[in-house]
């Protein structure tokens, strides 16, 4: 019994540290326009998207739930700041990582 409380004491703390960090995030300023070759591009047939927010996956880290958090930033943005535990997937070598996207995970994408 020890064992699963600290287990659950450690998963909470995590997950607190998550949602504190995703509440504390201030965007970079991010400009679409300094990407223009993402604008035509629309995601694979097999694939369906939905969009959360932040109080949504806060509500997902509490339920202990672990979505796989990717970060599609560019290398430098990613080496600037990021979501601790995030992978760095840049956009554009992206279609490179689709294959190793667990599709019975929850994977949320910044």
């Amino acid at each position: 019994m020890i064992r699963l409380d600290a287990c659950l004491k450690w998963s909470f703390a995590v997950a607190m540290s998550l949602a504190a960090i995703l509440v504390a995030y201030q965007p970079l300023g991010a400009d679409p326009s300094r990407y223009p070759q993402f604008a035509q591009q629309t995601v694979p047939p097999d694939i369906s998207p939905s969009f959360i927010s932040i109080d949504e996956l806060l509500e997902e880290l509490k339920a202990g739930r672990k979505p796989v958090i990717i970060d599609v930033r560019t290398d430098e943005e990613y080496r600037e700041a990021h979501i601790v535990g995030a992978i760095s997937a840049p956009l554009a070598q992206f279609k490179n990582y689709l294959q190793d996207i667990s599709k019975e995970e929850m994977v949320v994408l910044y």
